[in-house]
Parts: structure tokens; C-alpha cells; sequence
């Protein structure tokens, strides 16, 4: 099913490299971190950052069942993927492009990055049905999670030395070119990501997935639900650390409208979180290998939840700092452990719409919380929002143990 042994070496050689070069992206074109400075810099409100902030889930949630049907009829998956990956890169270099003629106007500017930035993600609806499925399909089971691990967290490391880059840029590089030398450096990154897609190699006898219409795959997708009892638990466990997760960029704006965070701050959380990724890779990759991804998700529960308790019981940078590591590791690996749970309960032919039905359900879900908070973070402080991760936290720990862990046993 997976290939050759030279196939399967191959694959995981790539998608090694896949995590070096994703990951230091991530720490450059930050929407934890680096965005968020940007836009309150550029003097965004609450709601723009939130709507920034919730702007990958809505796209997913439009888009997804769109990409969707196109992984359920895609013959050769992995460059399909990197076609639209390139596609994807190639529009926001085009924003990247555009900063110095907007810097005359912040509030254009800012317009014009929701814009960029909506366009960048409608493309996200396409990562997780065609790279779930690639890994479930192209790797054994006990070959996804250690060198796929080990790749992210080498990525992460130097994501790290990316992020010590972010101060010096910023303070010796006048605006806008500062932004533009960030974003460009984390787009060159992405590209040479995108084209690491062409080079998987699939093999024929791997079952191909159900083709279906566009009208086919959505009248399905409540059905999965309905017939597939462990679907439902998996849903449930995942969907809470999915809520939790996407509040993240909140911790930022914590930092810096409650503790006054500097540039150096900003360097500081975004490397901490690339270092935390890095950490959780090495570990639950390790992890999830020997005893599956159930296990991990029960880790990253309990992080969440304490994560929420010590931003609750603290009032300091520093405990806030320790809090967004212990988020960070959970939110790295939260998709490692959804990504693999969705393939455990799933038929292999209908990967994409499994995966489609999942994300759709918790980007959606995710966006609504995380404009809801933005009123709420105004009038009534950030309290809520740590008291919104401890809860999800042990609701997806609870749900976890007592639910999903005898469905899992019955599969």
C-alpha cells in the first residue's frame, strides 16, 4: 500500500525536509506573534487584529470543501498540492511587493494586508485534505511521527535563530522595509516548501480516493457524523484543543496592551514558540510512534489546561511567557495528534472528506469564538480568554479518556 522500501525512504526524506523549511516561516509570517505587532503598530483595532486572527478559519471553512473535492479527484495528490501551494506563495509576494506603496497611509495598509492576507489563506483550505491524506497514504504508522517530528523540530530550531533576526531587523530598518525584509524572508522559505511537493513519489497501488462532485461531498459530510461513532468522539476530544489553540494571538496582544511588550519582547515570544514546537515535535514524534496519537492528545490537554491556571493565578510577563510556551507545545502538537486520529477512524478511500468534515467543523467554530472575543477582551479584560483554554482544556481531556478511548477500542 505505502510503496517500496525505497519509496517509503524517500517519502520520509522529504517530508523531513518539509518541517526544516516550514517551520522557520512560521516564526517570520507569524499570526501569533509578528502579525499582530505589525497591525497594532500600524494602529489596527481589536477587531482587526481578531478578524486577521480568524481569517484562516473562515477561508478554511468557505474553501475547504472546494479543495476537498478537488484531493477526492486528484490522480497524483502531491502536485496537485504543490501547484496550489506555489499559487498560494506567489499572491502574498505580490502584497509583499505592494507595502512600500501603501506606507503613506496606515489604515490603507492595514486594508490592504486583510485583503492579502484573506487571499493567502483561502489557499489554506487545501493544506490539511491533501497533506493528511499524503502522510497517511505515503507512510507506514510507525514512520509518521519521529522523522516528521525530528523535521519540524529542526525547522523550529531555526525558526529560533530566525526570531533573534525579528528585533535587529525591526529596529535597524526603517519601516516599511523592516516588514518587507520579515515577510520576504519567511515567503523564501515557503517556496522552496512548496516545491518539495513535486518530488513525493506515490505509488500505484495505493487505494485511490472516492472521486466525488462538489454537491456529492457536501450532502456527505453530515452522514460522516451520524454513522461513524468514533468519528463523533474524535470530533469532540480535537474540536476543544482546536478552540483553545486558535486563541493564541490573544496571549500577544496580552503582552503588549497589558505588560507594554517591546520588540524584543515580540522576538522573544515568537522564538519561544518556535522553540516550544520544536520540543513538542521531538517528543510527541517520539510518542505518537510507540503508543498512537489518542496518547498525545491527552498530553496536550492537560498543557492547555494548565496553561489556562497559571495566566489565571499569575498577573506577570514572565508567567505569561510560561504560559505561552505550554500552549504552544500543545497547539504543535495538536495537529500531529488530530491529523493522525482522523486517519484511525476513517476509511482510507474517503481521507479528504473526513478530513474536510473535521476542519471545517472546528475552523468555523474556532473564527466565531475569536470574534466573539474581541468584544469581550475589551470590556472585560483577558481573564475570560484563559479561563475559555483551561476549560477546553479538560473538557478535551475528559472526553478524551472516558469517550474516544473506548470507541478507539472497538475500531
Amino acid at each position: 500500500m505505502y510503496g517500496s522500501q525505497a519509496d517509503i525512504r524517500h517519502n520520509l526524506k522529504m517530508l523531513f525536509i518539509d518541517g526544516i523549511t516550514f517551520m522557520p516561516s512560521m516564526a517570520l509570517i507569524s499570526i501569533t506573534a509578528v502579525i499582530p505587532y505589525f497591525l497594532n503598530q500600524l494602529g489596527a483595532s481589536t477587531f482587526q487584529i481578531a478578524l486577521a486572527t480568524s481569517m484562516t478559519m473562515i477561508c478554511v471553512f468557505l474553501t475547504q470543501p472546494f479543495f476537498g473535492y478537488i484531493a477526492s479527484r486528484s490522480k497524483i495528490m502531491n502536485r496537485t498540492f504543490g501547484k496550489i501551494l506555489l499559487t498560494q506563495r506567489i499572491s502574498f509576494l505580490i502584497f509583499i511587493l505592494l507595502i512600500p506603496v501603501f506606507s503613506g497611509s496606515n489604515s490603507l495598509l492595514v486594508i490592504l494586508f486583510l485583503i492579502s492576507w484573506c487571499i493567502f489563506n483561502v489557499f489554506v483550505g487545501s493544506y490539511t485534505v491533501f497533506h493528511t491524506p499524503l502522510v497517511i497514504k505515503l507512510l507506514p504508522p510507525d514512520k509518521r511521527g519521529t522523522i516528521r517530528g525530528l523535521g519540524f523540530a529542526i525547522g523550529s530550531f531555526l525558526g529560533v535563530g530566525m526570531s533573534a533576526l525579528i528585533p535587529l531587523i525591526l529596529s535597524r530598518i526603517v519601516f516599511p522595509y523592516n516588514y518587507m525584509m520579515i515577510f520576504s524572508m519567511g515567503l523564501f522559505f515557503l517556496f522552496i516548501n512548496a516545491i518539495i511537493f513535486f518530488f513525493l513519489r506515490q505509488s500505484d497501488d495505493i487505494p485511490p480516493n472516492e472521486p466525488m462532485e462538489m454537491t456529492q461531498y457536501l450532502k456527505q459530510m453530515p452522514s460522516t457524523i451520524r454513522e461513524n461513532p468514533s468519528f463523533r468522539a474524535m470530533i469532540l476530544t480535537c474540536l476543544f484543543l482546536a478552540i483553545a489553540n486558535s486563541l493564541l494571538p490573544y496571549y500577544t496582544l496580552n503582552a503588549i496592551r497589558v505588560f507594554s511588550a517591546t520588540e524584543t519582547h515580540i522576538a522573544l515570544l515568537a522564538g519561544l514558540a518556535i522553540f516550544s514546537g520544536a520540543v513538542s515535535y521531538i517528543v510527541l514524534g517520539y510518542i505518537v510512534d510507540r503508543r498512537g496519537p489518542r496518547y498525545i492528545a491527552v498530553i496536550i490537554a492537560v498543557c492547555l489546561a494548565a496553561a489556562g491556571i497559571v495566566a489565571l493565578i499569575t498577573n506577570s510577563l514572565n508567567f505569561l511567557f510560561v504560559a505561552w510556551v505550554l500552549a504552544n507545545f500543545s497547539n504543535n502538537g495538536s495537529m500531529m495528534a488530530t491529523s493522525l486520529l482522523i486517519g484511525e477512524v476513517s476509511p482510507s478511500t474517503k481521507l479528504p472528506l473526513y478530513v474536510g468534515v473535521y476542519f471545517t467543523i472546528s475552523t468555523a467554530l474556532s473564527a466565531v469564538i475569536i470574534l466573539l472575543f474581541a468584544p469581550v477582551l475589551e470590556n472585560l479584560g483577558f481573564m475570560p480568554l484563559f479561563a475559555t483554554v483551561l476549560t477546553c482544556g479538560l473538557l478535551s481531556f475528559i472526553i478524551n479518556v472516558f469517550v474516544l478511548k473506548k470507541r478507539l477500542s472497538r475500531v
